[in-house]
């Protein structure tokens, strides 16, 4: 009968070899025995929900199997829809490197290594980590990644390849947009107006004449060759028509002119653009030639003046009360019979918002009147624009007394108010733009009246 074991005897018993040398034996630690902290790291290219839709919950399922399977503790999931394509384009991944420096995982679970990097800047991280011992292992569906020499050169060999698969995959689409577009094929989705179609039997697409919306193409072309008629008009009448795009949207302002400046509607085509060269498509024009250059000649405008040449004193700081937009203006000038030029000043809703909105213009003298009223209702929130009046005015009455020999006090009983009339009606544009820039919001301009948009404004 053998005899029963002491509990010393049953315990394991773990032993090490110590270096031979004493200098060795010095710097020697015994290696870490604790288990490995995994954190379960789960990617998939696309941002886009509805593709690659079940990669990484099958991700998530395999590498939970081999988990359980091995007895792996996983400490934490995390899942990301970024490419691997750039170096730190990755927030998950990032994030999962600085907690790995920290010591909260000690090791990465994954599919395969091309969902950890496929460029050179995050290969070269997750090999740091290994040299410095903060990474143990890498764990993958079938190969396991250690400090170790071999398995290093191993894992660095295989992400090498995932970024060499990238950059062939681009070379391999570019080239074969060329060739589409030399067989006559644009490489992207025709313009409105056409239709891709594909018989049965037949392998390839082809672009056909969308037979509801093409005949509108060729009319816009057609109105503005002959009829020189406007985008805006344009606008107006194809709604008039009833006429969607392909999501069932109206085409808007920008969109016209888009489609009036396109050559692909005469059966040619530049790709890429701005590449200078150019294809015959193979696919029916919609206009010819000849009716593109004469709507080309059509929507040439003559040369205006620099926008913005012409300032105004009170634009950008007032805003529509009905659509949101902003005020311009307009100068408009009528010579009198008396030979003298009467000049006048019109502020108006700019219709960026809604180009049918129905504020209707200001005259400037108005204008100002209304605005000499309301800054005399400004509360404490708007004292900036109060200072500016009182700093002005203390200006103007040393100005007064010092250079045009005013009495000091008479100068300073000056009504405010009349100073700010003043500048208001006779002040140069930087004066009137300085003495209202303070205000904290912009004025609205709403029915004829304007109001201050800030609390502090009693009008």
């Amino acid at each position: 009968m053998s005899p029963i074991p002491t509990l010393l005897e049953e315990a394991p018993r773990t032993t090490f070899a110590l270096p031979s040398t004493p200098c060795q034996r010095e710097r020697w630690q015994p290696p870490d025995t604790s288990p490995v902290r995994y954190c379960l790291y789960a990617r998939k290219s696309s941002e886009d929900d509805e593709r690659q839709a079940l990669s990484i919950d099958s991700q998530i399922k395999e590498m939970m199997e081999l988990a359980n399977r091995e007895g792996l503790e996983v400490s934490e999931v995390r899942r990301e829809s970024h490419s691997a394509k750039a170096s730190s384009g990755r927030p998950v991944y990032n994030q999962l490197l600085i907690d790995i420096r920290s010591g909260m995982f000690t090791g990465i679970l994954t599919w395969a290594p091309d969902r950890l990097s496929r460029n050179a800047g995050d290969l070269g991280s997750l090999v740091d980590l290994m040299d410095q011992l903060l990474l143990k292992e890498i764990r993958c569906h079938s190969q396991r990644f250690t400090n170790n020499p071999n398995e290093k050169f191993l894992l660095m060999i295989l992400c090498s390849q995932a970024k060499l698969e990238n950059d062939n995959r681009g070379l391999n689409v570019k080239r074969g947009q060329r060739a589409r577009a030399e067989q006559g094929y644009r490489p992207c989705i025709p313009p409105v107006g056409y239709l891709t179609e594909r018989k049965p039997g037949e392998t390839k697409s082809r672009v056909v004449p969308d037979p509801v919306r093409a005949p509108f193409i060729k009319q816009l072309y057609e109105k503005v060759a002959c009829e020189r008629r406007s985008g805006r008009w344009l606008y107006d009448w194809i709604f008039e028509q009833g006429f969607l795009s392909r999501g069932g949207k109206r085409l808007s302002l920008s969109m016209i002119y888009i489609v009036l400046h396109n050559p692909y509607y005469t059966g040619r085509f530049e790709y890429p653009v701005g590449s200078g060269n150019w294809y015959r498509g193979d696919y029916e024009p919609l206009v010819s030639q000849q009716l593109f250059d004469d709507a080309q000649r059509a929507l040439e405008r003559s040369p205006f003046p620099e926008w913005g040449a012409k300032e105004f004193a009170f634009t950008r700081l007032l805003i529509c009360g009905t659509c949101g937009s902003g005020i311009t203006a307009d100068e408009k000038k009528k010579q009198l019979k008396d030979g003298s030029i009467s000049r006048h000043v019109y502020y108006r809703c700019t219709h960026t918002r809604n180009r049918h909105c129905q504020e209707p213009p200001i005259k400037e003298e108005p204008l100002i009147e209304q605005l000499i009223a309301l800054l005399d209702g400004l509360q404490l929130n708007a004292s900036a624009v109060r200072r500016k009046i009182d700093e002005d005015f203390e200006k103007f009455s040393r100005f007064a007394a010092n250079v045009l020999g005013m009495d000091e006090q008479k100068a300073r009983k000056i009504n405010q108010r009349k100073y700010v009339e003043y500048v208001l009606q006779n002040g140069t544009m930087e004066e009137k733009r300085g003495l209202l820039g303070s205000l904290k919001n912009k004025l609205v301009l709403q029915k004829g009246r304007v109001r201050c948009n800030d609390d502090g404004c009693t009008n």
